[in-house]
């Protein structure tokens, strides 16, 4: 097993070969560092600067998958490098029938560098892995949500997430489109014990959930577009476009939301653009 100070060497290591234009930053002149502060990293993974450096010294012992799969997405690790982060952590890297979730640095610059359109990443069984600044300030930033409360498909068959009204129709469309793309997951992730236990979990809490998932259905995926009424610039209409990463072979989704530049939708989706994430405590979507 590798020892603790590897890990450490490695963030260094990796951390200074990434540089700020990378990673969507802007570049500041007089910079002491050749590639990312800590500060930078720390923002990115989505951790904090103290725990940052305990695990550069060695001092942090045993950090959680997520956390190795956020270092992993901040400093744009390819799968093989990616498996050297686990090792050097003292972690068994995923095992090949495990739902992919890294990111590959690709589809990364992708939602870097998209910085007015609103942008996110997600695993097969729609899990929450990625955004970017502006999908934070349409939809509410994510960063405090753990677990299941980034997977769509739990949020919308528990109730807990975003307000949106639909007619029926669409509802049903929705809601069949969700149960399909878990059963896919399911089909091709048999041994994925974390998605099992999520379906597992939903057929029991949600009788919804479950009568779709007795019935077999499948959905076609369909273009949609969505009504959001913001907190700040009020209602904005969306259209929703749902992208596949098959080609990096890790059965990525990616969302990304589009308007007409030259209509009023676009002006406001430029105002959320240059307001970024104010006065977003509610928010709800509407047709």
């Amino acid at each position: 097993m590798a020892t603790r100070s590897s890990l450490g060497d490695a963030l260094r290591a990796w951390r200074d070969r990434v540089s700020p234009a990378a990673v969507g930053l802007p570049a500041r002149l007089n910079r002491r560092v050749p590639g990312l502060r800590r500060e930078e990293l720390a923002a990115l993974a989505g951790l904090s600067v103290d725990y940052l450096v305990r695990l550069e010294q060695g001092r942090a012992t045993n950090p959680s998958i997520s956390v190795i799969d956020a270092l992993a997405r901040a400093l744009r690790l390819g799968i093989e490098e990616r498996d050297v982060l686990y090792r050097s952590a003292g972690v068994s890297p995923p095992p090949p029938g495990r739902i992919p979730r890294h990111v590959p640095p690709g589809i990364q610059r992708m939602v870097d560098h998209l910085v007015s359109t609103p942008v996110a990443v997600f695993t097969a069984s729609w899990d929450l892995l990625q955004w970017n600044d502006m999908w934070a300030a349409l939809f509410g930033d994510p960063s405090d949500r753990t677990d299941r409360n980034r997977n769509v498909v739990w949020r919308h068959f528990t109730g807990n997430g975003p307000d949106i009204v639909r007619p029926d129709i669409e509802t049903t469309a929705f809601e069949q489109g969700l149960v399909a793309d878990l059963r896919a997951a399911n089909g091709s992730y048999p041994d994925d014990a974390e998605l099992t236990e999520l379906i597992d979990d939903l057929r029991a809490i949600s009788d919804t959930f479950a009568a779709y998932w007795d019935r077999f259905e499948m959905a076609p995926r369909i273009r949609t577009t969505k009504t959001i009424l913001h907190p700040t610039v009020g209602a904005i209409t969306v259209d929703c476009e749902i992208l596949t990463a098959a080609a990096t072979g890790s059965d990525l989704r990616v969302m990304v939301y589009t308007v007409d530049p030259d209509t009023p939708d676009g002006d406001l989706l430029e105002l959320i653009h240059v307001t970024g994430i104010q006065d977003l405590s509610h928010w709800a979507v509407r047709p």
